[in-house]
């Protein structure tokens, strides 16, 4: 699989869990749930980010390396 794959699958699946938890917070509005949140939800967001930035990095990376080969 290549790692702009990867970058879609990761990039959906956090998407998918934004708005997953979009519809939760409907139901789900106590301090618990706040915590959970901030807890959890936002710094897993933010390293999700922070990973989709190294692989399209690494993507580039490796496209260099391809034509220095070639």
């Amino acid at each position: 699989m290549s790692l702009s794959a990867n970058k879609g699958r990761l990039t959906g699946a956090a998407r998918e869990l934004s708005l997953q938890w979009e519809q939760t917070k409907n139901y789900w509005r106590d301090e618990k749930a706040a915590e959970f949140e901030k807890k959890y939800l936002d710094e897993l967001l933010i390293f999700a980010n922070k990973t989709v930035v190294v692989i399209e990095k690494l993507d580039e990376l490796l496209k260099k390396v391809r034509t220095d080969c070639e």
